[in-house]
């Protein structure tokens, strides 16, 4: 029993991730454009009290405004998504294999090449430094400073 549940989770860590389900539903799991593109007609155009336009005009202005701006988006979608999709695909690959490939090694090979430099200026400091400081200590040990006031 134990053996067949460890093969079945190999079987799906192995499974390409490129192949996984998508939510059609809730396509922004991670809220990343919750407040950014929720503009209604209500949000653009308002019309204040005594300045109404006829009814008829009121209605059809928020459904042009809606249904165009619903195929607006579904158009663009459409003829630039993927490319777009593809656009940033190659980016964030690209900002991935500088990162993997350039920036952690320079990070890590810095800081074995100022270990060797910390480690010395540590000697430095304890060669020339501590005895001085040592020496100064022992001078202002017998400075005593009074306060009095005089009247």
């Amino acid at each position: 029993m134990a053996e067949e549940r460890g093969q079945l989770e190999e079987r799906i860590l192995a499974k390409d991730q490129h192949t996984k389900e998508i939510d059609l539903v809730n396509r922004d799991p991670k809220h990343i454009n919750e407040d950014v593109v929720k503009v209604d007609f209500e949000d653009v155009i308002a019309e204040p009290v005594g300045t109404y336009s006829f009814d008829g005009v009121w209605k059809s202005s928020y459904t042009t405004f809606t249904v165009s701006k619903y195929w607006c988006y579904r158009l663009l979608s459409a003829v630039l998504g993927i490319p777009l999709a593809v656009l940033w695909g190659f980016l964030f690959a690209l900002i991935s294999f500088c990162h993997i490939w350039a920036v952690v090694p320079c990070i890590k090979s810095y800081l074995i090449e100022i270990q060797c430099v910390s480690r010395i200026y540590s000697l430095c400091i304890h060669t020339f430094c501590d005895p001085l400081f040592e020496a100064l200590a022992k001078i202002c040990t017998n400075i005593r400073v009074a306060v009095r006031k005089e009247i």
